[in-house]
């Protein structure tokens, strides 16, 4: 009987599998509640309309606001309702130690908020998986800037890590375009755009013909259900951050 190999390598000589670094955007949940069933109703008031708004998105349940909370919360409950908006629990976060137990034995994992800034020692495999059909841009170290000069159709999607954006082509419903720095669409925005997907709170997003589906800003969203003002809807404007507060204005005030 042959002696298994200690080293993962199979008897021809090759190893059965290899690992590659990759990244993966994923929604945050951040809930203010430990009420389960009024988050559900919540959610489902909130998409009623859009059923088709995610599209087996990776969720994260940010704890944070909830952290001191002594009511258990239900995860097997949120896991249900999250599930059925067509996107995939995967961890919680910021949670106290009964919380982070309790999801633990719901099947989630925990990721630390640290996780997204730290510098680990060991080596450390991201995954990179993206919705629909993806258009994968060379990761790049800022202050460099990733260059699209495409039209992005509906389920395409653009990420620049550690960059900023610039798109030169519309950006179709449906589709979207992140980054962790500035987003620039030189066309008309009609997708979704993501701008400091890690957090950063001084990151903009500017588009030459504003008709965004969703605008986000280190998680802080607004999405098309609300009439952008006239002053800016189809025509050039800006996104920025103002506190826990989306602004949205014209690129020429004057």
């Amino acid at each position: 009987m042959a002696t298994p190999s200690t080293t993962g390598m199979t008897q021809q000589g090759k190893a059965p599998f290899e690992l590659k670094s990759a990244s993966l955007p994923v929604v945050a949940l951040l809930l203010k509640s430990t009420d389960s069933e009024a988050i559900g109703k919540a959610l489902q008031e909130r998409f009623a309309d859009e059923p088709d708004f995610f599209d087996n998105d990776l969720v994260i349940f940010d704890l944070s606001a909830i952290q001191k909370e002594t009511q258990s919360l239900d995860f097997a409950a949120l896991i249900r309702t999250v599930r059925a908006l067509k996107t995939i629990p995967v961890a919680v976060r910021n949670g106290s130690e009964q919380q982070l137990a309790d999801a633990r034995k719901a099947g989630l994992a925990e990721a630390p908020d640290a996780a997204l800034g730290r510098v680990d020692t060991a080596p450390r495999v991201e995954i990179r998986e993206v919705i629909r059909e993806v258009e994968v841009v060379r990761e790049v170290p800022a202050p460099e800037t990733v260059l699209v000069d495409k039209p992005l159709r509906s389920g395409q999607q653009v990420y620049a890590r550690g960059a900023d954006l610039i798109v030169l082509a519309v950006v179709n419903f449906g589709a979207e375009v992140i980054a962790d720095g500035h987003v620039h669409v030189y066309a008309p925005l009609r997708g979704r755009a993501i701008a400091g997907a890690r957090g950063n709170t001084n990151a903009r997003i500017f588009a030459q013909c504003m008709e965004a589906q969703l605008v986000s800003i280190a998680g802080v969203y607004r999405t098309a259900e609300n009439d952008l003002p006239a002053d800016v809807a189809s025509k050039p404007a800006h996104v920025r951050l103002d506190g826990e507060r989306l602004v949205i204005e014209p690129l020429n005030k004057g």
